[in-house]
């Protein structure tokens, strides 16, 4: 039987010198550095688990990083400092090796946590808690994770991923992201050609690989295995990435069949009628309105209700759209942000379903906090009269562009009245 020190020096073997070690592209990295945000002018980022470092490369010479490489192959690391050194990067690049699950730095040390294809190293749950400290205030976390994208894998993908990694799906990781006090700058599917980025060099080693060498012979069943799962079963699973900031949040979840009681009690108290209780359950009734998972709630430290954010379906002149409302604190949590809490963590749920608009008639001094902008900017209006300002309305997935979005007269659920 071959040892497994032969087997995973066969391993890397067919692994260095690849440009990547998993899933990705350049576009796929630039694509996620953009739902950062403004970052400072030499932003600190800390690349956990980068391999050769071609995300590292890349956001050194594009952003102007100074860039913490960290991984604990050594001979990845080697590979990095020699391609930062050909392309006039080495001092914009510190590679180290050290153990993502035990990192030395200090709180507050990076304006940007980078993971791509290495949080399942430690699980994402783990990645959420331990890297939040790391970040400095205003700071992202950037990490892709592998997930299933059908609610019925076969048992053929099922089988293989149980052997390596307990994949969820994107819902699963969008509400352990939130459950983890971040809220969610950008959702990216990663194209299929990501894969082919890094399987296509992978392939081709295989086939050139020597079976003969000590632990080839088993380095090559498990990638080629790897390689046919993708082939017949790869509209099953996929990676995508996140682009999170951590925030002072209440814990939130979606609403459960066991909160629509304590879900009624909270608009109840939060207002000088139950008119808003009674719109939420109307709106719970009717299936052309209701969503599912897109109703949350902020739990108090005793696990109760704190506060409620709804979102439904309307229209934009025919097309799909979103409507927030109700929200509302109880009255012993209003001014906690609690509140707040609730509408981030549904809004961060629309945007990971691929929603692209939401309307809110509501204070103009609390809902831009959130990225509300008067709807009008947008060509859309509600047939009833509103002042400008209180009528708004919020561009999903960091897509500011008019032209993209219905436009038009607002059609509310019956519920509403309007």
């Amino acid at each position: 039987m071959t040892d497994n020190a032969s087997i995973s020096r066969a391993f890397f073997a067919l692994h260095h010198g690849l440009p990547r070690q998993g899933p990705g592209s350049d576009a796929t990295t630039r694509q996620l550095l953009s739902y950062a945000g403004a970052l400072p002018e030499r932003p600190r980022v800390l690349d956990l688990g980068c391999g050769p470092g071609r995300s590292a490369l890349l956001l050194a010479a594009e952003a102007g990083a100074e860039v913490t490489a960290v991984d604990l192959h050594e001979p990845f690391l080697d590979e990095l400092r020699a391609a930062a050194g050909g392309r006039g990067l080495a001092g914009s690049i510190t590679a180290v090796n050290a153990d993502m699950g035990e990192l030395p730095y200090p709180d507050g040390s990076f304006d940007v946590v980078w993971a791509e294809s290495s949080a399942y190293s430690i699980g994402f749950d783990t990645a959420l808690r331990s890297w939040r400290r790391l970040l400095a205030p205003s700071g992202a976390l950037v990490l892709t994770e592998c997930e299933w994208t059908t609610d019925e894998p076969s048992a053929t993908a099922r089988a293989f991923w149980e052997r390596h990694y307990a994949l969820r799906t994107g819902e699963e990781n969008l509400r352990a992201a939130t459950g983890a006090g971040y809220s969610v700058l950008g959702v990216h599917p990663q194209p299929e050609s990501d894969w082919d980025e890094y399987y296509g060099p992978l392939a081709a080693r295989a086939d050139a690989a020597d079976p003969g060498a000590p632990g080839m012979t088993e380095a090559l069943a498990a990638t080629r295995e790897e390689l046919a799962t993708r082939r017949e079963h790869g509209a099953e699973y996929g990676y995508t990435g996140y682009v999170l900031r951590p925030v002072n949040s209440w814990p939130t979840r979606p609403e459960t069949a066991a909160d629509v009681a304590a879900v009624h009690a909270v608009h109840a108290a939060a207002f000088e009628t139950e008119a808003e209780a009674d719109l939420v359950d109307a709106l719970r009734t009717d299936p052309e309105a209701w969503l599912p998972g897109l109703s949350y709630v902020a739990e108090a430290p005793d696990g109760s209700v704190a506060a409620h954010a709804l979102l439904t379906r309307c229209r934009v002149d025919g097309a799909p759209a979103l409507a927030l409302a109700p929200v509302a604190t109880r009255p012993e949590h209003q001014g906690t942000g609690a509140g707040s809490a609730a509408v981030r963590a549904v809004l961060d749920a629309a945007r990971a379903r691929g929603e692209r608009i939401v309307l809110v008639l509501g204070h103009p001094s609390y809902y831009p906090r959130f990225g509300f902008k008067p709807a009008s900017g947008y060509g859309i209006r509600p047939d009833f009269e509103v002042p400008d300002e209180a009528m708004m309305a919020l561009a999903l997935c960091g897509s500011d562009d008019s032209a993209q979005l219905p436009r038009g007269t607002i059609t509310y659920p019956g519920a509403f009245g309007v």
